[in-house]
């Protein structure tokens, strides 16, 4: 019989509990057992929603308090020599240390965090040493596998495979590959398999995810050499290995020639691999079928899946399989029964992860009894596919003319960048190393209170544009006291750079609960593209040009750009990427205009999700940065020479994809550096990056604030190697997290910081 499975269920609760638990520990209103004993409740509370849909083998070790790579890091007793100070008293103080940084006890600024491959998720990087020791520290892990026994018979622990827990870390101080220390770790996962074996379980999920990228010699012979070596010790234990987010390609002889028990296969993502995986698998082999999308928020073509799930049942029998999401249900919001906010036809069209359970519970049903078993729900979910094909709410005339008519001038300014530097410098008149921020500032509990009376209906349309007014009034008068060159009006009316939008932009629904986890307790509620996209009226002139009049230093207007809106929201499946980027850059274009026409010089159109975007192959890349970048420069180049355009991207690795960076032609770049200490900033060095750039000096995402010398460190190590007259100073990212009391700290150092730098260079 086919076999019901799941690779992972998001860990935030359904009402974001787990977020509510992690502020009120940080904050020191709960203890560390109130910590424990919630998210004991959060896991149980997920294997139960599992158990309940039918999910046969329950995922074990997906829950974590902060990120499960730097879960990893420790399990394998990886712990960085300066977060090993008898300073940090307990294992949860050293964890929450890595994640996030602290200066309670020891000053110790985060470790790197950069996002999972091409998803909206960020992992902490793992940081190994050249001596680097390991040891085995699974009490925890064991402990939710005898807890999940007692919901069900079969539990699948998820395991980081030790290849790519190595090639997702840094080798600190070497040029040499982090699989150097392989024979080192695997002793470790001996000892792991070992305890696994001992506790009863039958199956572990095996992920290797670096499955999905082009391999070297070198990788490829690591995970020969690993499943190879750790054959001995799995006794009883079967192994599927899985990766996800693409096709395995090249990879896929590979895979299936491994010492493992079942290959996952991405079939959302890489439909056209099944023929070859039939044709390469074993006859002991099981196969792992990923047919429910964990991505993204439409209902599956249930007769679609069943059809392929049938090519394999007659290839390889009934017995063989294993039916799952295509990923992790990470990152899906929790369950649609909650959603309150999307109107019933939209809604008719989607599935969260409570409801993609029902999905595989149903395919695998199909499979083992015959579709005739689940014919109602066929024939529902046929009837929703085929209402959503034929909506006329998904299709605008009038926006697709316009998107066909885009020409090639459109993508570019009116002058080159050393032209526009020279007539935007007399207009805005800034210092050398010019000041600013990236744009949002403190989210406070009033603003976040003021926001949800106004759309209860408590506080009048008339009162919120006060408050809102006031917030803008005090936003300007800090940075100004603070000295900062070049201000943000603080976005104290947005709740999300991209959800903000899309609650303006036609085309796109926003959900009231549909929450992911980015990173820690931080969650985001990506707006859903269902249709075709334009701008019915300005979105943030009004706030902008009321903060410009406050000031007589540049306020900037901000906004997010197309390819980070595109892609920190659930998109649309019925057309092309490219096409839906570019409907949303024409509006962003026109925004850009009005923002341009009420007096704004300086307009910052983030895209922090370029890199995210990138396809996980090398042979994708050049298409995709190709209609990426032209879809900024859409959305960009509609202004004068004099108009200043800045763009933000954060927490990813820029280096190879420089010249599309380069490309965009942005007058001004901000990127994060502070927590690699400038290590990116080496490659826009390397490149001769040829316009502006302001490399964060400071970690926004951790409550620690570093003094004014650290960030005087960081800027001489920019100056080394960006040409001061094209170098700005600011925070690595926006500032809504975070309180007053350590931003205008923060600001302060780096204000003086910006002045001391500047002294020297005089």
């Amino acid at each position: 019989m086919a076999i019901a499975t799941n690779l992972g269920f998001p860990r935030i609760g359904a009402k974001r509990e787990l977020k509510w638990l992690l502020e009120k520990y940080w904050k020191g209103s709960i203890g560390a057992d109130d910590l424990r004993t919630g998210a004991d409740e959060i896991r149980r509370t997920n294997w139960k929603s599992q158990a309940e849909a039918g999910i046969q083998q329950l995922p074990v070790g997906d829950f974590s308090l902060y990120d499960h790579v730097l879960d990893w890091a420790l399990r394998v007793g990886a712990v960085p020599a300066a977060y090993q100070t008898p300073q940090l008293v307990s294992e949860l103080d050293r964890y929450f240390a890595m994640a996030r940084g602290t200066q309670k006890g020891a000053d110790l600024p985060a470790l790197e965090m950069t996002k999972w491959f091409n998803t909206n998720y960020h992992y902490i990087v793992p940081e190994w040493s050249a001596d680097q020791a390991f040891e085995l520290n699974a009490d925890a892990l064991l402990g939710e596998i005898a807890a999940a026994q007692q919901v069900a018979d079969d539990v699948r622990p998820v395991v980081l495979g030790p290849v790519s827990l190595l090639l997702l870390g840094k080798l600190k101080g070497s040029s040499a590959s982090p699989l150097v220390l392989l024979d080192k770790l695997l002793p470790i996962y001996e000892q792991l398999l070992g305890k696994l074996n001992e506790a009863g379980v039958t199956w572990v999920q095996w992920d290797e995810p670096i499955l999905a990228l082009d391999l070297s010699g070198e990788a490829q012979a690591a995970l020969r050499h690993s499943l190879e070596a750790l054959s001995p010790a799995r006794g009883q234990v079967k192994l599927v290995l899985t990766s996800y987010f693409e096709s395995l390609r090249e990879n896929l002889p590979l895979a299936f020639s491994l010492d493992v028990d079942a290959v996952h296969l991405d079939l959302v993502y890489g439909p056209e691999q099944l023929p070859a995986a039939l044709e390469h698998i074993r006859p002991e082999q099981y196969l792992s079928l990923g047919l429910v999308d964990g991505r993204n928020v439409w209902k599956t073509d249930l007769a679609k899946a069943l059809k392929t799930a049938q090519q394999a049942a007659t290839a390889i029998g009934k017995d063989r399989l294993l039916i799952a999401g295509s990923c992790s249900l990470l990152h899906s919001p929790v369950d649609l029964e909650h959603e309150t906010k999307i109107d019933a036809e939209v809604k008719s069209w989607l599935a969260f992860a409570r409801q993609k359970l029902d999905e595989i519970a149903i395919l695998t049903r199909a499979i083992n009894e015959g579709p005739e078993s689940v014919a109602r729900q066929l024939q529902e979910n046929a009837a929703a596919i085929e209402a959503r094909r034929t909506s006329r709410r998904t299709h605008n005339p009038e926006v697709r003319a316009r998107h066909q008519a885009i020409s090639p001038e459109s993508l570019q300014r009116q002058a080159d960048y050393t032209t526009r530097k020279t007539q935007q410098q007399q207009r805005l008149n800034l210092p050398l190393l010019p000041t600013t921020t990236i744009g949002s500032f403190p989210q406070t509990s009033e603003v976040r209170q003021a926001r949800a009376a106004y759309r209860k209906g408590d506080l009048a349309e008339d009162a919120y544009q006060q408050f809102l007014k006031t917030e803008t009034e005090k936003c300007i008068a800090r940075q100004e006291s603070l000295g900062i060159d070049v201000l943000v009006h603080g976005e104290f009316e947005r709740n999300d750079m991209v959800e903000y939008f899309g609650e303006q932009l036609e085309g796109f629904v926003v959900s009231a609960n549909g929450w992911v986890q980015s990173y820690g307790s931080r969650c985001v509620k990506p707006p859903i593209i269902f249709g075709d996209v334009h701008r019915p009226n300005a979105m943030t002139v009004e706030m902008t040009r009321y903060a410009q009049s406050l000031t007589q230093r540049p306020v900037k207007g901000m906004l997010t750009g197309p390819v980070t809106i595109l892609f920190w929201s659930f998109i649309r499946d019925d057309q092309p990427r490219r096409d839906t980027c570019e409907q949303i850059a024409l509006a962003i274009r026109d925004e850009a205009a009005d923002l341009e026409g009420a007096g704004i010089g300086v307009i910052q159109i983030d895209e922090p999700a370029l890199r995210e975007g990138l396809p996980l192959r090398h042979a994708d890349q050049e298409g995709y940065l190709r209609w990426a970048v032209d879809a900024f420069r859409l959305a960009s180049s509609g202004v004068a020479n004099q108009t200043q355009i800045h763009t933000h991207m954060c927490y990813c690795e820029f280096n190879e994809i420089l010249p599309s960076i380069a490309a965009l032609d942005a007058d001004v770049i901000s990127i994060e550096t502070s927590r690699s200490k400038m290590e990116l900033l080496d490659g826009f060095g390397s490149f001769q990056y040829p316009n502006e750039i302001g490399p964060g000096v400071y970690d926004i995402h951790s409550p620690r604030v570093p003094a004014t010398s650290e960030m005087v460190g960081l800027l001489k190590k920019a100056v080394d190697v960006i040409p001061a007259q094209r170098l700005w100073v600011n925070p690595d990212c926006g500032l809504k997290t975070r309180g007053w009391v350590e931003v205008e700290a923060a600001l302060q150092s780096m204000v003086e910081a910006a002045r001391e730098v500047r002294s020297m260079l005089a």
